[in-house]
């Protein structure tokens, strides 16, 4: 019996003993390959993390209702950014599409290599980070007159009346009929039984009025990023020959006359790297987690943020929606879209230029008068039925708009 006993001690420790070898050699494994063992994917040596943009799979084909599983990431770059003079450094900071999934289209065929942004900015560009869902790729067709202005305009599949009020307004392409004018909505797509029911509406409406691009992408306000790279993203492969863009949202007042005649003047040779609206200079990244604009010190170290322009409306020139796409490879995703837009301008070595008036583009509502609404580009905070109002009353008083409040200036 004694003799029983310490050969199964001994037969216990050997068993511990591959037990702790096996556990080592797993743990070695799962530091290798983490793909295979965690889901944790790696992109050109840098790990894949989840837990902020809410980027998501795209759905199976016929089926918006199916349940899809959120990828939450941040790409883990080589060098993180430090400062705003980083920023634009010869040190680049990778990103990538999150999935690995085949059925996507990835950003850039060739670019599976480190590169440096020249190489980048001689690649091709192929569609982006989601396929689409709605596409009009012969709004700018060859043939047709290379517009003078592209319209991105940011919206949601419940907005109908919004985007109903700005065809009627600002939106309308008869506000400019000498120039190529082309209006565009920008959407993602929205889950469940409504979001099935939207997006039948949807598809109906763009067949009605040919002016809505979606792609496959969860459409939150974290995903605005996503929502404006695949706006440049449509400029720079279907309409490389535009004039300028302008990015704004579906609840802005936009003098659109103004904005072409006054600002962007069509006599005039094109612009190059031109790039303005309210510029936003000096500002430090907001620490407050309750805050909307939070911005977590792993995403973003910097103390403060290059110049960027209010995401409520920005006006930029043609050639720079595929430098600006281009740069976004290279550039880690986050959340706040106006500020993301900053970066890849301060990548670029591009400077916003001030508008020649700072009351031009205003990210707040202004007061309205026919005077003052006559000599801006930009207002926030309309309701679709406060938008038609003041729109057919500017344009019954623009030619005069000024008179009544000059006249009572001199009375006084």
């Amino acid at each position: 019996m004694q003799w029983r006993r310490r050969h199964c001690c001994a037969h216990t420790a050997k068993c511990i003993l591959l037990l702790s070898l096996l556990g080592l050699l797993v743990f070695l494994v799962h530091q290798v390959w983490p793909t295979q063992f965690t889901g944790m994917p790696l992109w050109r040596g840098n790990r894949v993390e989840y837990g902020w943009a809410e980027l998501h799979r795209p759905r199976p084909k016929g089926n918006l209702s199916t349940s899809h599983s959120a990828w939450r990431f941040v790409i883990v770059p080589h060098q993180n950014l430090k400062s705003d003079a980083n920023i634009s450094s010869p040190e680049k900071e990778v990103v990538s599409s999150p999935q690995e999934d085949p059925r996507f289209e990835h950003t850039l065929a060739a670019n599976t290599s480190q590169q440096s942004v020249e190489g980048d900015l001689l690649g091709t560009i192929t569609h982006g980070y989601f396929p689409y869902i709605i596409n009009e790729p012969d709004k700018c067709a060859d043939g047709r007159r290379a517009p003078f202005l592209v319209l991105l305009i940011s919206t949601e599949a419940r907005q109908v009346e919004a985007r109903n009020a700005i065809r009627q307004t600002w939106g309308n392409e008869s506000v400019a009929p000498a120039l190529g004018f082309i209006r565009l909505f920008l959407l993602g797509r929205n889950e469940g039984e409504l979001g099935l029911l939207q997006q039948r509406t949807l598809e109906a409406e763009s067949q009605r009025h040919r002016d809505i691009i979606q792609q496959d992408f969860l459409d939150t306000y974290k995903n605005l990023t996503i929502k404006t790279l695949m706006g440049m993203n449509w400029v720079a492969i279907h309409c490389p020959q535009a004039g300028y863009v302008m990015k704004t949202d579906s609840d802005m007042f936009l003098n659109t006359e103004y904005l072409i005649y006054k600002l962007l003047r069509p006599e005039l040779k094109l612009k190059k790297n031109y790039f303005t609206g309210n510029n936003m200079r000096g500002y430090a990244p907001n620490r407050n987690k309750d805050s909307k604009w939070y911005m977590p010190p792993e995403l973003y170290p910097g103390e403060k943020y290059p110049t960027f322009c209010s995401g409520t409306g920005y006006v930029f020139s043609g050639d720079l929606a595929a430098k600006i796409y281009r740069a976004s490879l290279r550039i880690r995703l986050l959340h706040l879209e106006d500020v993301y837009v900053g970066i890849c301008l301060a990548k670029l070595q591009i400077e916003p230029t001030p508008p020649p008036n700072e009351f031009l583009f205003n990210h707040w509502r202004v007061s309205y008068s026919s005077c003052k609404y006559s000599h801006l580009i930009t207002s926030h905070g309309f309701h679709p039925n406060e938008l038609l109002k003041y729109w057919h009353h500017l344009q019954s008083n623009k030619h005069n708009a000024c008179i009544n409040v000059l006249s009572a200036g001199r009375r006084h």
